[in-house]
């Protein structure tokens, strides 16, 4: 099993690099094949896989409080 796929969940937010820009968006969904995400700047979530987010930082929703 996918160490990062363990880590997401729904309510998280994740801050990647997508075409050298940092971009923050927020977990809609994951699982074990794939991760989808909403950038919530009115673009259309988008789907990753969770091999692609291994540099990502991840704000979870639980410890955030």
């Amino acid at each position: 099993m996918n160490m990062v796929a363990i880590r997401l969940n729904a309510g998280d937010v994740v801050e990647l690099q997508i075409d050298n820009e940092l971009v923050s968006a927020l977990v809609m969904l994951a699982s074990d094949d794939a991760v989808i995400l909403d950038a919530c700047d009115g673009s259309t979530p988008f789907v990753m896989r969770p091999d692609d987010l291994l540099g990502a930082r991840v704000y979870a929703g639980a410890t955030a409080e």
